[in-house]
């Protein structure tokens, strides 16, 4: 004779076990910003299983660089989002944005998975993840201590750590000498790819991979997701404004907006900041020294004076602006 209540007990303890043999968290579904932690931290160990493919192509320094073209942001992964806790806002317009930091990579465990673009991440490609570039955006990467260079593509979120700058292909890290220890010191400057830059560059061409022109360190104050570069004033100019009887100036103060290893960048930052009128009557000079073009800002006849303009550069173009006497 069938027992109905012995058979539910039965099928409560089945269901119980089965329930409590399935994973909490869906495999696979660990985040870009859980593999920021090395296994053997400074001793050149990978990241949790991470690593070079069992294949991996000849010769990688053959691989090129990621070629530049203007390209629509896309419109979901450039929506502002938030991880570990953390809210971002990726940027969606163009901004001479120059930063120094870590960098990480990422291998074979997450060769062939979906990046934050939708394209399949490929070690052997020329890309990177970023918090808050545009997705698509180019940007170079140079490692300051052997001045080794490379263009990436940005087409993922992450890395999410505060100490992590960018996160880079297998390839990518390669070419720069980073992968053996799984991190290192980076420069990272975003290219404008925009139709008129593209031109410009066409005429003088951007050097490649790892012929990249040395550059001297330089320390960078942030004021938000975009970050310039900042230095003492150089003493050559370049490039300079109309001026109202400036040689008639005794002030000696000036406002330090940016600095850039291609000169392209300071000119189109000194046009975008004389077109906004952010310098009052004073000049706005694209300056080289030691390899680097520093925009400023000056002479201003007052440090009030300087630091109206520079308060202004702040609002307006969301940058870093300094102010010297020098």
């Amino acid at each position: 004779m069938f027992n109905f209540q012995r058979f539910i007990v039965i099928f409560c303890i089945t269901l119980v076990a089965a329930c409590s043999s399935q994973p909490s968290v869906k495999e696979g579904s660990d985040t870009r910003a859980s593999k920021t932690s090395p296994t053997t931290a400074g001793k050149g160990g990978y990241y949790l299983d991470d690593g070079p493919g069992d294949n991996p192509p000849a010769d990688i320094d053959s691989i090129p660089d990621a070629q530049l073209k203007t390209e629509t942001p896309l419109v979901s992964p450039n929506k502002p989002y938030t991880a570990l806790g953390k809210k971002y806002t990726p940027m969606t317009r163009y901004a001479p944005y120059y930063q120094q930091g870590i960098a990480s990579w990422y291998g074979k465990r997450y060769h062939g998975r979906k990046t934050s673009s939708g394209e399949v991440y490929d070690m052997y490609g020329m890309t990177g993840a970023h918090p808050t570039l545009p997705i698509p955006s180019y940007v170079r990467v140079t490692n300051p201590l052997n001045k080794r260079s490379v263009i990436v593509r940005i087409n993922d979120r992450g890395p999410f750590k505060h100490d992590r700058l960018i996160d880079l292909s297998y390839a990518a890290a390669y070419k720069l000498r980073i992968t053996s220890r799984g991190s290192g010191p980076v420069e990272v400057e975003w290219i404008d790819t925009s139709p008129e830059a593209l031109r410009k560059m066409n005429a003088a061409p951007v050097a490649t991979s790892t012929t990249a022109t040395a550059i001297t360190p330089v320390a960078y104050k942030e004021t938000s997701s975009t970050a310039i570069a900042t230095a003492p004033a150089a003493a050559t100019t370049t490039t300079t404004a109309p001026t109202d009887n400036i040689e008639s100036r005794t002030a000696s103060y000036y406002v330090q907006v940016g600095a850039f290893k291609n000169e392209l960048y300071g000119d189109l930052l000194q046009k975008k900041i004389l077109g906004l009128e952010l310098a009052g009557d004073a000049a706005v000079t694209n300056v080289y020294n030691d390899g680097i073009y520093r925009v400023k800002l000056g002479p201003f006849s007052s440090k009030k004076e300087a630091d109206v303009s520079a308060n202004k550069v702040r609002k307006q173009l969301n940058l870093s602006a300094i102010v010297t006497n020098q």
